[in-house]
């Protein structure tokens, strides 16, 4: 198979459902070999299956971004499997929306357990595999709200801002080390997945009603859509952008423009 990331391997974890699935779907479609990460076994071998009837390589690894053994067995697997790393994708995350004096402290280190200790250990243990590969690009998943802020979510802005920060400081680890290792976040903008469906059925009533009312938080008018959010992936994880690291692609429809 041809294409922008042909003959390179990548992880990419939350890819059961959403984002990350589109994610996983498209690296593949553009030639790589794809670990398809996640706590979820079932929806995980769905997207594997739909990978593999389109043609692609993948597999499904079991994997719990909060637990470091766990990490380390998933970049073992890619490894004997398809015999490198050259992409890491941290997708998976969470948000609990509450005030910040209702949130309990259980919650909160939920949120940032996922959203940032998920990402250093993906980063930590991917950087010696991507040396041993002789480079590689690792592609954290940010938000809008890892920008700017917004109201009962504190923990989530927090996490994502600090996987912001994150990133470029591995990013100039990496980029002066001589590894040939990049590192960039992308922040997303309201993105219509099935989550989001549930978003507006709670908050609005309606599917329907709900993507246009957040559509209207966006100056481009609308949400965006997770085949959006893997293009930019696509874009970071290709050698088109080999001179790129430690940068932020906000991916939003303008939201963090205003």
């Amino acid at each position: 198979m041809t294409g922008r990331v042909a003959g390179k391997t990548a992880l990419v974890s939350g890819a059961a459902t959403g984002i990350g699935q589109s994610i996983a779907a498209r690296l593949a479609a553009e030639g790589a070999q794809v670990a398809v990460a996640d706590i979820d076994e079932t929806r995980g071998a769905e997207v594997v299956k739909a990978i593999r009837e389109a043609d692609g390589d993948a597999l499904f690894v079991s994997l719990d971004v909060t637990e470091e053994t766990a990490w380390r067995a998933a970049i073992d697997v890619v490894e004997s499997e398809f015999g490198g790393l050259d992409i890491l994708v941290n997708n998976a995350g969470i948000a609990i929306v509450e005030s910040v004096d209702k949130m309990s402290f259980e919650d909160w280190r939920a949120v940032m357990a996922v959203n940032i200790d998920g990402v250093f250990l993906g980063t930590k243990h991917a950087v010696p595999a991507m040396r041993r590969a002789g480079g590689g690009s690792i592609i954290n998943i940010s938000s809008i709200l890892g920008l700017t802020g917004l109201e009962k979510l504190s923990a989530y802005c927090a996490s994502k801002g600090a996987v912001r920060l994150f990133t470029k400081a591995v990013a100039l680890e990496c980029g002066r080390d001589g590894s040939g290792i990049r590192v960039n976040s992308i922040h997303p903008g309201y993105i219509h997945t099935a989550m989001m469906e549930d978003t507006c059925r709670r908050d609005y009533g309606d599917i329907a009603k709900g993507l246009a009312e957040l559509g209207k938080l966006h100056p481009i008018g609308r949400v965006g859509e997770p085949e959006e959010i893997a293009a930019g992936v696509l874009y970071l994880a290709s050698d088109e952008s080999k001179f790129i690291t430690g940068s932020e692609l906000a991916i939003d429809g303008g939201y963090t423009a205003v």
